[in-house]
This record gives C-alpha cells, structure tokens and sequence, in this order.
C-alpha cells in the first residue's frame, strides 16, 4: 500500500471549517525520493497543501502525515507536460504541412497550448477536487 502513495510530513497551520492548510517543508530525504520528479512538494522551499477538513481531530501545530495517491501523481504529469506537448507538436506539423509558414505556425501552436491551459484552469474546481492531499492515520 505504500508504494501507492506519496507521503510528506508537515505542521497544521490553520484549520478551517472546510480546509486545512498543512505547511510542508521539503527534507534532503526529498531529493532522494523516487517520485521527486513527480512531486510538487520536493522543491527546496516551505510548501502549503490545503486537506479538507471533515474527518480531522487535529489542532494547529500538530504534526501530521500527508498523502496523495501515486496515480495522481502521473495523471498530473499527463495533464500538464505530456498533452500540451503533444498539442504543440500536433498543431505545428499541421499547420507546416499545409503550407504555412514557421512564424504562422508556430504562434498558432503555442495559441493551441494557451487554450489548452485555458480550459484547465476553466476546470480547475473540478480538478482540484481528484487531486486532494489527505491526511494519514495515526
């Protein structure tokens, strides 16, 4: 089970009715990790991931365990590298091969990339929502 989820261990930091901001700080353990190049949290810099809050008997201050499921981890790589590249590529090699030129080409691929991003950010509730960190058992 554990090699199913990604685990960081932070501080609660504020606790509301309907989140729970849990400050991260990355260890040098991070960079070692094997799902580093995954992870947003293993970067240097003190992190705040928001858990909801139902189901928690936690007090600020506490030290807690955070995890999200492995699986979305890749689905986020997907989601943010692996398909905007291929929109790239797919509506620059199009556009050259009907014929238009590089400078047309490229700045409607990289318009294809922003309306890529533009729908993301439309779906962002709905996404936020399958990629929550939750908080580990005691």
């Amino acid at each position: 089970m554990a090699a199913e989820e990604i685990f960081h261990t932070g501080r609660i930091v504020e606790i509301t009715p309907d989140y729970t901001t849990v400050e991260i700080v990355s260890s040098p353990a991070c960079s070692a990790c094997h799902a580093a190049g995954f992870c947003g949290i293993s970067g240097p810099a003190r992190k705040a991931v928001q858990v909801p809050t139902s189901g928690i008997s936690h007090e600020v201050g506490d030290e807690v365990c955070v995890a999200l499921r492995r699986s979305m981890g890749f689905k986020a790589v997907w989601l943010a590298y692996a398909i905007p590249l291929a929109v790239l590529l797919a509506v620059l090699l199009g556009l050259l091969g009907l014929g238009l030129t590089e400078l047309t080409a490229g700045l409607a691929a990289l318009g294809a990339v922003a309306l890529y991003y533009a729908g993301l950010w439309l779906l962002r509730d709905r996404l936020s929502n399958e990629y929550s960190f939750y908080i580990k058992g005691r």
